[in-house]
């Protein structure tokens, strides 16, 4: 139990009914106190909104919640809640008292528990869930922290702060509700939860009293929220050999991925519970409705007086032996390890006040640095989150939430959603320093500026001043018009790498990464160079350039020389892409076959089967160029020299 004397609650009369003694716990949304109930006179426990929260109205109505949540609930496994109200400018709600430890105090003191253990706490923990599922009501955030552990061996579920109508649309919107470590998958991915989602954490803290530790580990919440969503639990047995396969199958079906593959409600784990008891040949606390503990008379402990019995724990007997007759049932083995836990606590307290009595400075210093006004708190990083979770997490720290949040567009948050906070995520602050949270607008609209032809370092800076996040490395290709150095235009690269153009003046939002296409300038023009000096040319520009194909014959280009560069790709071409350069072979020289002598159409049509043009000069009608008469006397050039390919030659005829 934790108490402060310069807690101003304490000594206060609420409501002009319950007197505060001590603080029992403090959390996110409240704070717990040890009060007496003077109309009743007894002990009871008063859970006081914390003020800071009194204006916001989600708060306050889900305070109200878990109020009308318990109060539906009458189980020997659930914690009583007999009152509600509002006192000053705070809401309050009162419980029984349960003077004891919590699952997660008997967690830190043992580690792993026993088979036994586990299936005792597990069998009254599922058979207070199946009383709240059969009255429609989800936990939403069953943890060890909210399975308390009386020191008569009792068993119950508390805390229905996050509880919600089953009935009802369960989904919590994009908010996630409930400690991340016991966050369902479908709860951390859809924001929804049902009977089943109290059936996944039920699993996880099995997992966790085998084996002493939780099945998923990050440095942040956001990286175990990840495992829930995407891992599958694995069994007990690989952290803890000694765990048996039944008790592997129950965890492994209680925290299924997918809600079908769960069982439906708590009713249906609790039966399977129960025959793995019966399977294993282990015994449960007890039997009956009221499982773990039963009195027959009050049992008062000797330091404390009467008024912290728990209304409903008394009986009378009409047997032999009359009502002073008293029977104390057997008692769970959870039961002993909390009482052992409770005298260990006892025997450190001592200890421990010997040891401030010598080192007081000591333990001043340690006060200061570790809990009081001198403790240091690392921000968790809420974003993603909804502003009450994340609210409710930067509490849990010891911080205070900033009432009203500051705004910003953001490409990747949703509108509504926590972008981060001021100071950022991971920065070391006192505690109870006020954190103001940055709420997401969602994406902001622009446009896509003009950049073509402006020069690269011209063109970032239009893209930056519209809010665009420019790739750090541009994309350079060949383009004929626009000057090497400058934009050609923008793209967006999509995760399959395709690339999609965004012109001037497109609709765009700030924040879209993007890249620019810079040019380099024309294909360099090769034509007639010696190849040594065309792939330079083309190396110059990222490009290979090789001689390579078939060289040709050219009469305008020398023999050896570059006639062109030809490549397989459409363009546009990029650093990296390769030329094949074509080569001349020069003219293509032919003789002039020997025509004198032969009738002038012999003569033409040797020359044109040579591939020459021909052109005769004579008086004679071509109607009579092939009757004999007509006799070539020459060609120019001469028969027998070596011309180009299709020159024209002259032909001489006479008759």
């Amino acid at each position: 139990m934790s108490t402060s004397t310069s807690d101003p609650m304490i000594g206060r009369l609420i409501d002009g009914r319950y007197h505060v003694r001590s603080r029992i716990a403090r959390g996110g949304m409240a704070t717990v106190y040890l009060a007496t109930d003077q109309r009743l006179e007894r002990l009871v426990a008063v859970k006081i909104m914390h003020g800071h929260l009194a204006d916001d109205s989600q708060f306050t109505a889900r305070f109200i919640q878990e109020a009308r949540s318990a109060a539906r609930l009458a189980h020997p496994n659930v914690v009583n809640v007999f009152d509600q109200g509002q006192d000053a400018e705070s809401a309050y709600l009162v419980m029984e008292y349960l003077p004891g430890i919590t699952l997660r105090e008997l967690l830190q003191e043992y580690g792993a528990l026993t088979p036994q253990q586990t299936l005792d706490i597990v069998e009254a923990i599922v058979s207070g869930l199946s009383a709240a599922h059969k009255a429609g009501i989800v936990h939403r955030d069953l943890k060890p922290e909210n399975v308390l552990l009386a020191d008569d061996g009792r068993i119950k579920i508390g805390d229905f702060g996050l509880a919600r109508a089953a009935s009802a649309a369960t989904a919590a919107g994009a908010a996630l509700l409930g400690t991340i470590a016991y966050l369902s998958p479908e709860l951390v991915t859809r924001g929804i939860a049902d009977t089943r989602s109290d059936i996944y954490a039920v699993g996880i803290m099995m997992f966790e009293m085998l084996t002493g530790e939780q099945p998923f580990k990050g440095e942040q919440p956001m990286q175990i929220a990840f495992q829930h969503a995407n891992d599958t639990v694995p069994a007990p047995s690989t952290a803890n050999p000694s765990v048996p396969a039944e008790l592997d199958e129950l965890v492994l079906w209680a925290t299924a991925r997918d809600p079908e593959h769960r069982p439906a409600d708590a009713r249906v784990l609790l039966e399977q519970v129960v025959e793995t008891a019966r399977s294993l040949e282990t015994s449960l606390s007890a039997t009956g409705p009221q499982k773990t503990m039963v009195f027959t008379t009050p049992l008062v402990p000797p330091t404390i007086t009467a008024e912290t019995q728990v209304i409903g724990a008394l009986a009378t007997s009409g047997g032999a032996g009359g009502a002073g007759a008293a029977a104390l049932a057997s008692r769970s083995a959870t039961g002993e390890l909390a009482r052992a836990t409770g005298r260990r606590r006892k025997r450190g307290w001592i200890a421990f006040a010997l040891v401030l009595l010598i080192a007081l400075a000591a333990g001043g210093a340690g006060w200061w640095f570790g809990a009081g006004p001198g403790a240091q708190v690392t921000i968790a990083d809420v974003r993603g989150q909804s502003p009450d979770a994340a609210g409710a997490a930067l509490l849990e720290q010891g911080l205070l939430v900033g009432a009203e949040p500051m705004t910003a567009h953001d490409l990747e948050i949703p509108s509504g959603a926590v972008l981060g906070t001021d100071p950022p995520a991971g920065e070391i602050v006192p505690r109870d320093s006020t954190v103001t949270l940055v709420v997401s607008l969602g994406p902001e609209p622009t446009t896509v500026p003009a950049v073509a032809g402006a020069p690269e370092a011209d063109a970032r800076a239009l893209l930056d001043d519209a809010g665009f996040v420019v790739a750090d490395e541009s994309i350079r290709q060949v383009d004929a018009d626009i000057a090497q150095g400058s934009a050609i235009g923008v793209v967006s690269i999509g995760e399959d790498g395709a690339e999609t153009g965004l012109p001037e003046g497109a609709d765009s939002l700030k924040g879209t990464p993007v890249t620019l296409l810079v040019s380099l300038g024309p294909l360099p023009d090769v034509v007639g160079v010696e190849p040594a000096t065309a792939s330079a040319a083309f190396e110059a520009l990222g490009l290979a350039a090789t001689v390579g194909g078939d060289s040709e014959f050219n009469n305008d280009i020398a023999e050896g020389l570059v006639l062109r560069a030809v490549t397989a790709a459409d363009g546009p071409f990029r650093p990296g892409d390769a030329f094949t350069l074509i080569v001349s072979r020069g003219p293509d020289l032919v003789e002039v076959p020997w025509v004198a002598g032969s009738t002038i159409r012999q003569a033409v049509d040797a020359l044109q089967a040579a591939e020459f043009g021909v052109e005769v000069r004579t008086v004679i009608p071509e109607d009579q160029w092939d009757n004999g008469l007509a006799i070539v006397t020459g060609t120019d050039p001469d028969g027998g020299s070596f011309q180009i390919r299709g020159t024209t030659i002259v032909v001489f005829a006479i008759f």
